[in-house]
This record gives structure tokens, C-alpha cells and sequence, in this order.
């Protein structure tokens, strides 16, 4: 024994019929993202390589000039001490020997 309380068809025209998602468009979608963000990287990569090198040239500026400055302290310094033995040579050869040669 069948009971119908509503003998009404429901109509299926909201279903959609081939309901599938559509792959080649969301590839598309990913394609593009990553291909965007592959040149970003590049471009930031980029950038980023040539704010180094100019913080690298100014720290070599910065390092030769305190180079400089400490090579002409060193060379002055060294300078002093061969004056000081020039002269400490100087006085040796003009005084005469304390010790008398015992072969005269």
C-alpha cells in the first residue's frame, strides 16, 4: 500500500546538469599566481642585492679610511723607533769602547 500525500513532481531545473568544477580555470588561477610571485621574488631579490652592495661600498669607504688612518699611525710609529736606533747606533760608533784591547 502506497501513500502519496503530495502527489507533486519536483521539477530539476535548478540543478545544474553537468555540475563539475572546471579544472583548466583554476589552473589557469594558479598558473598566474605563481608566476607573479616568481617575479616578485626576482624584482625583491633584486633590489635587495643592490641595497647590500651599496651598504657594502660604504662600509669599505668607512673601513679604508680608518685603514688609512691606522697605516699612517703605524708607519710614523715604526719611522720613531728606526730614528731612535739610528741614533742609538750613531752614539755607539762615535764613543770609544770602555774595554781596553789587552792585544795592543
Amino acid at each position: 500500500m502506497k501513500i502519496n500525500i503530495f502527489n507533486i513532481k519536483i521539477k530539476k531545473k535548478l540543478k545544474k546538469e553537468n555540475f563539475q568544477l572546471k579544472s583548466n580555470f583554476y589552473w589557469k588561477i594558479v598558473l598566474c599566481i605563481m608566476f607573479l610571485m616568481i617575479i616578485g621574488s626576482f624584482i625583491f631579490g633584486f633590489f635587495l642585492s643592490i641595497k647590500t652592495n651599496r651598504e657594502t661600498a660604504l662600509l669599505n669607504e668607512d673601513i679604508s679610511r680608518q685603514t688609512d688612518m691606522a697605516r699612517k699611525e703605524r708607519i710614523e710609529k715604526v719611522l720613531e723607533y728606526f730614528s731612535e736606533r739610528e741614533k742609538k747606533s750613531a752614539d755607539i760608533l762615535s764613543s770609544p769602547s770602555p774595554i781596553i784591547d789587552p792585544s795592543l
